[in-house]
């Protein structure tokens, strides 16, 4: 599996959860969950760290940082913080149905 195979797989599941959890459907642990399944999936892709290998799409930038928000940000100041709260939907609804990239959207890959 090459790393944009699977982000076009991780990244509409991440954008489902957001938005779960912006409606309050889903709690903030199974994010957190997800999360680390997702990081322990990741660490079995070959990802070519030559100069050679494509840069991250803009879909993988935003799935990134959109992980790394449930990750930084507790439940409640996600919930309480209308820009946190703005910001995950636009992410969410990035990976929905694209557009312009979110506006301070700096995900970046994490190296194994």
């Amino acid at each position: 599996m090459t790393p944009n195979d699977f982000i076009e797989t991780k990244a509409p599941q991440l954008a489902y959860y957001g938005k779960a959890f912006l409606d309050n459907q889903l709690e903030h642990q199974e994010i957190k969950l997800y999360m680390w399944d997702v990081l322990e999936e990741w660490q079995s892709i070959s990802v070519d760290t030559s100069d050679n290998s494509p840069s991250p799409t803009d879909t993988e930038k935003v799935f990134w940082h959109l992980l790394h928000c449930f990750d930084e940000w507790p439940d409640m100041v996600i919930r309480g913080n209308q820009y946190l709260r703005q910001q995950i939907h636009d992410c969410c609804d990035y990976i929905n149905i694209g557009g312009d990239i979110p506006h301070g959207c700096i995900g970046i890959r994490p190296t194994v």
